[in-house]
C-alpha cells in the first residue's frame, strides 16, 4: 500500500523528494500518513478534494483485494 501511494503522489507533485509516507498497522487496518511540500498540497488535494478522494478510492480497492482496510491521512 505504501509503495502504491508513494508512486501515485510522486507522479502528481513538482517536488517528489519531499513526499513522505508513514505506515501504521492495527489488525486488518493500515493507516497511511502522507506528507508533501506545502506548495504541492493543492495538487494532491485537488479541486473540492477530488484528487485525494480518488487516491483513497484506489487504495481502498487495492486493500480490499488483500482483505484489509486502508485509511489515508494528509498531514
Amino acid at each position: 500500500m505504501k509503495d502504491l501511494l508513494e508512486f501515485i503522489v510522486k507522479s502528481l507533485v513538482d517536488d517528489p523528494i519531499q513526499v513522505q509516507v508513514s505506515e501504521a498497522q492495527s489488525g486488518y487496518t493500515v493507516l497511511l500518513e502522507l506528507r508533501v511540500a506545502p506548495e504541492d498540497m493543492g495538487r494532491v488535494i485537488g479541486k473540492g478534494g477530488r484528487v485525494i478522494n480518488s487516491i483513497r478510492t484506489l487504495l481502498r480497492l487495492a486493500a480490499a483485494r488483500e482483505g484489509r482496510r486502508v485509511e489515508v491521512e494528509l498531514a
